[in-house]
């Protein structure tokens, strides 16, 4: 008799392919950093809410880090909006501030942009585990094992250095180094989390080497990295996206290619 085995919980329903997410932000990207203009941003910023969607996207993920895009985003613009392109009637003008009606455009397209180029940069990698991207770059796009695998190791350790610089901190005030002088304290600690963490990597390197980790030409890998129908249709909507965005903004005749500028 036989007993069944709990699957994990990813099991049951397998993640879309990290790389598959990297390349459908990386279209939408390259495309829109093509021409700085508001309706082709505003285009794929309404087309990446129902992808947003169908991915299954949170809403409270959705909420909090497009929260922090939106405010990113209004810095870019409020710049833009001051020292921007004087074109057309001046508003207001202070110095070397000039609100018109070409710093008023461009600020608004550099909003647009900004949010439609961060949301999926951002929102696609909630739930991407740092292995299964390292596992699909490795994989599926051939990259290097020991870059892939010393890039998945350093992710790994940079959790340890917040706990690392509160050890530090406890070690300098044990000792009496760490009562005066903010600056001279930091720097201080600085670099000893520096020299902490150039042992430390070195020593995982040198643990990493011996265990085959860079096996050169090839090596084997834990999990199989799959690319299927559904990377090759999230990649397909990321083209459809830029493909419309260009389209719509031509149509508009507001798409200016940056190199004809």
């Amino acid at each position: 008799m036989t007993s069944a085995v709990a699957a994990p919980p990813h099991a049951a329903r397998p993640s879309i392919n990290p790389v598959a997410k990297l390349a459908t932000a990386a279209v939408i990207a390259l495309t829109l950093v093509l021409s700085v203009d508001w309706v082709s941003a505003l285009t794929a910023l309404l087309l990446e809410i129902p992808l947003f969607i169908a991915l299954g996207v949170r809403l409270r993920a959705f909420l909090i880090r497009g929260a922090l895009i939106t405010v990113a985003a209004a810095l870019t613009a409020l710049t833009n909006l001051l020292y921007g392109e004087v074109r057309g009637t001046v508003h207001w003008h202070f110095l070397l501030i000039n609100v018109s009606d070409g710093s008023i455009e461009l600020a608004l397209a550099m909003f647009l942009r900004v949010l439609a180029i961060a949301l999926p940069s951002v929102l696609l990698f909630v739930d991407v585990d740092p292995t299964e991207l390292a596992d699909g770059l490795g994989q599926t796009l051939k990259l290097p094992a020991r870059f892939v695998v010393g890039a998945l190791a350093g992710m790994r350790l940079v959790g340890l250095l917040q706990q690392d610089w509160q050890y530090l901190g406890y070690a300098r005030r044990a000792r009496g180094v760490a009562d005066h002088a903010r600056l001279r304290r930091f720097l201080g600690q600085a670099f000893a989390l520096l020299v902490f963490a150039l042992r430390r990597g070195s020593k995982l390197a040198t643990a990493m080497e011996a265990r085959g980790f860079g096996a050169y030409p090839t090596r084997t890998w834990a999990r199989p990295s799959s690319f299927g129908l559904r990377e090759f249709a999230l990649i397909a909507a990321g083209v459809g996206i830029a493909a419309a965005a260009v389209s719509v903004s031509i149509a508009f005749g507001t798409w200016h290619f940056i190199g004809g500028r």
